[in-house]
């Protein structure tokens, strides 16, 4: 068996790695191949181009690279001509997959899409493409298999998201974060996003909200979560420029960290987080959290148009209410992630409502098992598609959600 799978993103290169381990389970002699990243080449995949290093958002960067992407379109198309894979799966990335989709459809390849972009929340009229290009939709929300059915589409699945599969495997160091709990003060955690272009326009908000927040609370410790070390050199650059034009304010005591994210928000009181899966992983720590996306002015006039839904992070919208506060803006906004984390360091009882609903949360949304459930339908399909889109009946059935050492909202954040 063949397998193509493309993933343009570090989290969806993460996933696709995922899907490799459990497909391999349950097919020991097959064979991947794609587009992806670091993740994919470790799980055994043949990469034909690194796509995770071509992440691009918003309108301009995609026109900047055309030429790359429909190169990168015209080589999946040889593929699918010549080495003829048995499927074709697509790890979120909407754009360039909605081509690869294409391609695949007219040499007559099963499509599948696990990670579905969030059509529902912009661009819904791009449902059209799932319909003509995408046999089946593996859905990581619960209501996105009711929400494609109402327009069309007739095989979607809802599987759960492969975060939760990778927040229950994941180990963290405990040398770490117990010298980091031996501070004995209160940490925020800062996430300024996984990409180079969320770092550069993020972080310098984020920067000058700490060093805001450490005039009113001094006590306070702050703590930079980067992807990897070239995005930590990249951080410290940022916040020594930024904290340069901090005039008057005091610089608050930041460190700046690589591949730390898991432990730092273990340990942290609060956060401030740019929007993206990782808002799951900060819900499963009941971990209050302001959620930040800064975009240029032009990009935010362009987009709003096409942005559906109420909120754009993924534990809003799973729990329908702003459980994180969230700002899509091309505004400094630091006052208002100063006022937020303020008022849950100082007002224990702000704190608390706001561990306590993102743990019931928690327990009503973190279902593990999506990885393994994608790959059965997967196979089901291949022998079978009446039997992939049936109600599922494998050994990761189970609705029960995720259950960590803080499961208590007392012991979470305590």
């Amino acid at each position: 068996m063949k397998i193509f799978i493309s993933a343009g993103e570090p989290s969806g290169d993460l996933h696709a790695a995922n899907l490799i381990h459990a497909l391999r389970e349950r097919v020991p002699d097959a064979e991947f191949t794609g587009y992806g990243g670091p993740k994919m080449t470790e799980a055994g995949a043949k990469l034909k181009y690194p796509l995770v290093n071509l992440a691009v958002m918003w309108f301009l960067s995609v026109f900047q690279n055309i030429v790359t992407f429909v190169r990168l379109i015209v080589l999946a198309d040889r593929c699918f001509r010549d080495e003829r894979p048995d499927a074709v799966v697509l790890v979120d990335y909407p754009g360039l997959n909605w081509w690869i989709a294409r391609r695949a459809k007219a040499r007559g390849i099963p499509v599948f899409y696990f990670v579905p972009p969030q059509l529902w929340a912009w661009a819904g009229w791009r449902v059209k493409k799932v319909r003509e290009f995408v046999d089946l939709v593996l859905c990581s929300l619960p209501f996105e298999p009711a929400w494609y059915a109402e327009r069309g589409v007739k095989h979607a699945v809802h599987v759960g998201h492969p975060y939760f599969d990778e927040l229950q495997d994941r180990d963290l160091d405990e040398t770490f974060t117990t010298a980091q709990e031996a501070h004995g003060r209160p940490l925020l955690a800062i996430l300024p996003g996984s990409r180079t272009l969320e770092l550069k326009r993020n972080l310098p908000i984020l920067v000058r909200a700490a060093a805001k927040l450490a005039a009113k609370r001094p006590d306070v410790r702050f703590a930079v979560a980067c992807l990897h070390e070239k995005h930590r050199v990249l951080a410290e650059e940022i916040v020594a420029e930024t904290l340069q034009g901090c005039s008057g304010l005091p610089s608050p005591d930041l460190e700046i960290y690589a591949a730390r994210t898991p432990e730092l928000i273990r340990v942290a009181d609060v956060a401030w987080s740019v929007s993206g899966s990782v808002s799951l992983e900060l819900m499963m720590e009941a971990l209050p959290t302001v959620i930040l996306y800064k975009v240029r002015p032009i990009d935010l006039v362009i987009a709003r148009p096409f942005i559906k839904a109420k909120y754009i992070t993924l534990v809003n919208l799973l729990a329908d209410a702003e459980l994180m506060p969230e700002y899509l803006t091309s505004q400094d906004v630091s006052d208002e992630l100063v006022r937020h984390a303020e008022r849950w360091l100082s007002d224990p009882e702000a704190m608390a409502r706001a561990t306590s609903a993102l743990a019931a949360l928690r327990y009503t949304a973190a279902r593990p098992g999506a990885t393994s459930r994608a790959a059965d339908r997967i196979l089901a399909w291949l022998r079978d598609p009446a039997e992939a889109v049936a109600p599922y009946r494998g050994p990761h059935a189970s609705s029960r959600p995720i259950s960590l050492e803080s499961a208590d909202v007392d012991d979470a954040k305590a």
